[in-house]
């Protein structure tokens, strides 16, 4: 399919363009991931698990929400 006739079925939104897409080499860069372990007494394991029940997330996932917002935070004072 020529990329003008792709942006077409886009823009014209007829039909789902997914199929069109060859997604075997699709990657998301700098989202590899590593395991690490980190070791947290148990108050900050009952506050990190009352707030993630709050937002309806697990541990883990605000864990790293928390962590990359302050990430972001810093480099955009930089």
């Amino acid at each position: 399919m020529k990329a003008k006739d792709f942006d077409k079925k886009f823009d014209d939104n007829k039909s789902d363009i997914i199929d069109d897409l060859d997604l075997s080499t699709i990657s998301r860069p700098n989202q590899n991931q590593k395991r690490v372990n980190v070791d947290f007494p148990i108050w900050v394991i009952d506050s990190l698990d009352r707030e993630a029940s709050r937002v309806g997330v697990t541990r883990q996932s605000i864990i790293k929400l928390w962590l990359v917002e302050r990430l972001e935070e810093k480099a955009a004072n930089k």
